[in-house]
């Protein structure tokens, strides 16, 4: 399995898994454009994408796809309540000729992937992350959540790779220039993880077969890259998993998850 995260942040996410000739996004918040060119920058073959998973209706994650309905034969998942939610906010209507519904704690088979969607706390209507098992490979993505919870770290055991959000540093948040109403927000159970919860959360699921974890969804203004390092670093002192760090205008690339 391989994967990329081709933007990530409050502007515009999208991850790739690929895995025996075919590629899943796991959201696809900035324009069917900028996917396919950061595809192409990362020497992918975008013509392996075949469907999107949808973690939730916020904007930052769903913004490509009216033009991917349009303009690609791509599958969308997402729950129902999601589907809905989208189509509230956005006005798309995912047809149901391509949309296979994904219910949390429930899995799926895409193809011989092994697709687990789960709960997540966060102020959207029906919020998921994404477990992917393929080739022998477990990987998971897991950003926009308030707290890390018991049914979280439950389904990110025995990884090979976790993507993981590092939202904000908890000071820099308080202290800086955000209105009120949107640090409380980001603070709440519902919003956002911190350094210090990631770390928390990274400590729960920390296991021998952890090759790679991703810091995903950093924020421009409340965060610094390393800040959200130094937290997680402290965790993975003497263990074997490579950190990195996902950015909103730059992919990264892991051309083995098991290397």
């Amino acid at each position: 399995m391989r994967y990329a995260a081709l933007a990530s942040g409050s502007k515009g996410n999208c991850h790739a898994l690929s895995a025996g000739g075919r590629t899943l996004l796991i959201d696809a918040g900035l324009s069917l454009l900028q996917i396919r060119q950061r595809l192409a920058a990362l020497g992918a073959d975008g013509a392996e994408v075949q469907a999107v998973a949808i973690t939730h209706e916020h904007s930052d994650h769903i913004a490509a796809l009216p033009v991917i309905l349009r303009r690609t034969e791509w599958t969308i998942l997402a729950t129902p309540a999601t589907r809905e939610a989208i189509r509230r906010a956005q006005g798309t209507e995912i047809p149901h000729s391509r949309w296979i519904p994904v219910e949390a704690g429930h899995p799926c088979d895409w193809g011989g992937w092994r697709i687990l969607p789960f709960a997540l706390p966060h102020d959207a209507e029906d919020p998921v992350g994404y477990r992917i098992e393929a080739e022998g490979v477990a990987a998971a993505v897991v950003t926009d959540l308030g707290h890390p919870t018991a049914l979280v770290a439950d389904h990110l055991q025995d990884l090979h790779l976790l993507v993981l959000e590092a939202n904000h540093d908890v000071d820099m948040l308080r202290e800086g220039d955000y209105p009120p109403h949107l640090k409380a927000r980001i603070l709440s159970r519902v919003g956002h993880l911190s350094n210090a919860s990631t770390a928390e959360l990274l400590a729960r699921v920390l296991s021998p077969r952890l090759r790679h974890v991703v810091l995903a969804h950093l924020s421009e203004s409340n965060n610094h890259p390393d800040l959200a390092r130094f937290a997680a670093e402290e965790v993975l002192r003497g263990a074997t998993a490579v950190l990195h760090l996902a950015h909103q205008r730059h992919p990264l690339a892991l051309s083995s998850v098991l290397a």
